[in-house]
Formats: C-alpha cells, structure tokens, sequence
C-alpha cells in the first residue's frame, strides 16, 4: 500500500477532527483548545498562517498533522493522528519525515509540540526525529500536557 502526504482541502475538515478525536478520547478529554482547532481548522491554523497535511492510504485518509503558527520560523507540531486501522504502517513515522522536510524548506527554525508520557510511541517517535524535552511553562496550551519538545532545524 502506497501512502501519499498530501495538504489540506477544505473536504478533509471533517478527517482532521475526527482522526484527533479518537485518540484525544481514548487517552484523555477534548480540551476547548482541541474543540477550537479541530472544528474551526480553517480559521484557527490555515488562516493565521498554520498548515495541515494527511497521509492517504488506498485512497483512504489514514492520519494526519497540523503546523500551528506560534511566532515567525516557529510552528507547532500539533495533532498528529493516525487512524487505529493504519496503526503499525509507520504512517506516522512519514508524517514526521514529511513535517521536518517541509518546515526544513520553508527556512523555520524550530518546531515545538507538546504531547503526555502516556503516549510512549509518539514520545519515542519525536525523540528518534531529534526532538529534545525542553522546559514548559506554567500554563501550557493543552492541560493534559506534561511534556515539551522542541527541534532546532
């Protein structure tokens, strides 16, 4: 199965919050940032500079990721999900090539994400892409948040 990374279209809205939406209930609570994001993507990511692609498998949407602007050449890596039927495909492993080879090409600096120790896949994942834990402060963005990442590109 060939798996493509492709942007967003507003007809994949729907994939992107539903995708999040599994994994953010399986482990934790929707958050309102989450709900913000997810059913406004458009508005809260794309508009102000953000982006979000997908990975298509048998032309399937089989998981996806957004780069939310946080300030100029500094982007959040945020909600990365992968669908549980493409779970050990490594999806998830070409989303993260894909992210760091675009932001690498669009001259960013840093990539940020925040994510919980619960999830060790994706925490091992971020590490074996040269993601170090950084400091975070006091109020971060999601409260299910216990740890921060940044790579320097």
């Amino acid at each position: 199965m060939e798996t493509t990374i492709i942007p967003f279209e507003t007809t994949y809205a729907k994939d992107f919050a539903n995708l999040n939406i599994e994994w953010l209930e399986k482990y934790f609570v929707l958050e309102p940032h989450d709900i913000d994001l997810l059913e406004r993507c458009e508005e809260t990511i794309i508009n102000q500079g953000g982006h979000i692609f997908f990975a298509k498998t048998d032309n399937q949407i089989a998981g996806t990721f957004s780069l939310i602007k946080i300030e100029e050449g500094t982007y959040e890596l945020g909600k990365m999900a992968v669908s549980p039927k493409f779970q050990g495909q490594k999806i998830g492993q070409q989303l993260m090539e894909f992210c760091i080879d675009f932001a690498t090409n669009q001259n960013w600096t840093k990539l940020l994400l925040y994510s919980n120790r619960v999830l060790e896949n994706a925490i091992y994942i971020y590490k074996k892409y040269g993601f170090k834990e950084i400091v975070m402060e006091e109020k971060p963005p999601y409260q299910r948040s216990n740890i921060k990442m940044e790579l320097n590109l």
